[in-house]
């Protein structure tokens, strides 16, 4: 199951943001961290699942995104973007990436 959680914005709108193990055989212990903004938690899940991510469940809101992660979501054509998760609480200092580089990602691995 995956760590997540959900943040209402002013608007109606929502952004979910979840804990994924990393796609991919050569996935290790590091996951990644989904940010997706939708009209609600819902359709949030509804566009991870279209991309092929079918088993995503949203139980909990254990882990909320952060006002800058919110920030980064809003800032992006797709609203829905990704990067490593952190481990143990260490911050990552990597940029956020569009959803279809995870996606290719992926691929990559499984054509491997």
């Amino acid at each position: 199951m995956a760590a997540g959680g959900f943040c209402k914005l002013p608007n109606g709108t929502v952004v979910v943001a979840l804990n994924l193990p990393s796609p991919g055989p050569a996935g290790g212990s590091t996951g990644v961290r989904v940010l997706v903004h939708a009209q609600n938690r819902a359709r949030a899940l509804t566009r991870l699942r279209n991309l092929g991510l079918r088993a995503v469940y949203l139980r909990g809101n254990a882990a909320p995104p952060t006002p800058d992660e919110i920030t980064a979501v809003l800032h992006h054509p797709d609203g829905l973007i990704w990067r490593t998760a952190p481990d143990n609480g260490v911050i990552v200092t990597e940029l956020w990436h569009p959803i279809r580089a995870l996606l290719r990602r992926s691929a990559v691995v499984q054509q491997s």
